[in-house]
């Protein structure tokens, strides 16, 4: 509100205001104050003036030191900073012009210092009411747009998923078949069509879902990282370090799959340079996927499907964002897991 682009129309238009409101009430004849007209409502506009500018130029510097704090102590701070400073310009500016301007002497000053600083504060208290609504309906309209922004992606991702959805009756249907014809000769091969029918299967199921249980996602990392393991035999080692008493904890689904294929993507993968990726939960009860940093020269055109697919995830679900750390060796995300 304070950087609002008609302020100083609107400072003028509040000064003038309450000077004739003071006259109406007859403030100066009750008050015997006799200095001229012009001065009397100049004081007020110029006060009106420095109290509005004061609290705009320290309400960045309050938000910029109480940065993640909640809203209503950035605005308790703001407005006792701003009482502060009313306070003592109004002592300033009404003897400069009491003194220099309208030939009061300093001894006859101590009621105009209290008209002043009653003026000026309940001026900071009007504009730090009028900010607080302000802040509150921007808040306010903020979230409705976040709530159409997780209903716009929410029905646009359904989209997608009828866009690329085969039938799943038909693709279990047929992996069956393929299953009954290579069980005899490969078993091997048998074991990866299952792996891969899980896979799908938890696509499917989880495809609606803002939350799963670590213990739903794991069981279908397991299969997807046999299938990776299938592809980069002896050049790819996933491991897995978790407590069985967290894993009822909820994590966004998909997020543990969309990091490891952001690993690979990223990476080198061979037998010489193999990836080593440890899944584990910190002290933090986050859930951290690291990986060896051994980065490929050139890395295949992105999807715009990987880190920032889950903070925003993540975010609109829950409030919470994920935490990224990279040094010259390892990679790491840790994932809040909501309990």
């Amino acid at each position: 509100m304070f950087n609002h682009r008609f302020r100083y129309l609107f400072i003028v238009a509040l000064g003038t205001y309450s000077y004739l409101n003071a006259v109406f009430a007859e403030v100066f004849e009750l008050y015997s104050i006799h200095a001229p007209w012009y001065l009397c409502m100049s004081t007020m506009v110029l006060l009106t003036l420095v109290v509005w500018e004061g609290n705009r130029f320290a309400a960045p510097i309050v938000e910029k030191q109480l940065a993640g704090k909640d809203t209503w102590v950035k605005l308790v701070v703001s407005f006792g900073i701003g009482t502060v400073f009313s306070m003592i310009s109004a002592i300033l500016l009404t003897a400069a012009i009491g003194v220099f301007l309208a030939g009061i002497s300093s001894s006859s000053l101590k009621l105009p210092f209290k008209l002043a600083v009653l003026y000026a504060t309940r001026i900071n208290l009007f504009l730090h009411t009028i900010n607080a609504i302000f802040v509150f309906v921007f808040a306010y309209k903020q979230k409705e747009i976040e709530a159409e922004s997780l209903q716009k992606i929410s029905v646009q991702a359904q989209l997608q998923a009828v866009r690329n959805q085969i039938n799943p009756h038909f693709l279990f249907n047929n992996l069956n078949v393929l299953s009954s014809l290579v069980i005899k000769d490969n078993p091997d091969a048998n074991e990866f069509v299952e792996a891969f029918a899980k896979v799908y299967r938890h696509i499917l199921n989880t495809q609606h879902d803002d939350l799963v249980t670590l213990r739903t996602e794991l069981d279908f990392i397991k299969p997807y990282i046999f299938l990776l393991q299938k592809r980069f035999p002896a050049s790819l080692s996933v491991s897995l370090n978790i407590r069985e008493n967290l894993l009822e904890g909820q994590v966004v689904p998909g997020a543990l799959q969309m990091l490891i294929e952001n690993a690979i993507k990223h990476n080198i993968v061979s037998r010489k340079n193999p990836l080593v990726i440890d899944i584990s939960v910190n002290g933090n009860a986050g859930l951290v996927v690291t990986n060896n940093l051994q980065k490929k020269d050139m890395v295949e055109p992105s999807t715009q499907i990987g880190l920032n697919n889950i903070r925003q995830r993540y975010e609109l679900t829950t409030g919470k964002t994920i935490s990224i750390q990279q040094d010259a060796d390892y990679f790491s995300v840790s994932l809040p897991l909501i309990t």
